[in-house]
């Protein structure tokens, strides 16, 4: 079980940023911009699944997770953790450790054989299930996982993202229309902070991704990317 003795949120936010910096998780290439596959382009980009290669920072990753939902949410509020398949299933299994509860995954689709299951695991009917990714950007994948659970029988009111972009607003409507709330530990302006507070890079470069970060379409838009997320 977790410490139940954590730093405050902003002090977590700024030591996920410095451990995903020093891990080199995070790049800022504004001159070679990113395209994802929306089709956006971006200046940044963050690679989250390494944080399962250091396991120091991993564990402190985990009870920064584990503070962040009991706190927000509460200590006796979920009955089971889900992970989306595939870089949300082994941050589950952790969070399931720290928290004591039961894990299942879900993936993408049915598999196409044996019992054609989406969801791997036991979750009873009625469970109260906490949805964990490593990270969101508008909130697309996690909707199929919590959808996929939802259509089984289960609960989720409560979503955890251990990385979130937080600079879309498609994200905000597309939770709080679908009725979950997301918690989440670092996200770009504060990774953003410690690249500014240290140098990492020139100031041309810190107002370039800036600039994603206060209008990511427009950025994109002038640098050959598209202009509008898609809808689905």
């Amino acid at each position: 079980m977790f410490s139940n003795s954590f730093p405050d949120r902003d002090v977590m936010a700024e030591l996920m940023a410095r451990m995903l910096w020093e891990i080199k998780a995070v790049h800022f290439r504004p001159e070679q911009p990113y395209t994802f596959a929306s089709g956006m382009a971006a200046p940044v980009y963050m690679d989250c699944r390494k944080l399962l290669s250091y396991p120091r920072i991993r564990s402190a990753i985990m009870d920064f997770a584990a503070a962040t939902i009991t706190r927000n949410a509460g200590f006796e509020c979920f009955d089971v953790i889900a992970g989306g398949e595939t870089a949300g299933i082994p941050f589950a299994a952790l969070l399931a450790d720290r928290l004591g509860l039961p894990m299942i995954y879900v993936r993408k689709k049915p598999k196409g054989h044996g019992r054609g299951a989406q969801i791997e695991g036991v979750m009873a009917e009625g469970a109260r299930v906490l949805v964990i990714e490593d990270l969101v950007t508008v909130g697309g994948s996690m909707f199929t996982f919590i959808d996929a659970i939802r259509a089984a029988g289960g609960v989720v009111e409560h979503g955890m993202s251990l990385f979130y972009y937080g600079i879309f607003k498609e994200a905000e409507a597309r939770y709080a229309n679908g009725g979950v709330k997301l918690h989440h530990i670092a996200s770009w302006r504060d990774v953003l902070a410690v690249a500014r507070k240290e140098k990492f890079f020139d100031d041309a470069t810190l107002a370039s991704v800036e600039a994603f970060f206060d209008a990511p379409l427009a950025w994109s838009a002038r640098h050959g990317g598209v202009s509008e997320l898609p809808t689905s």
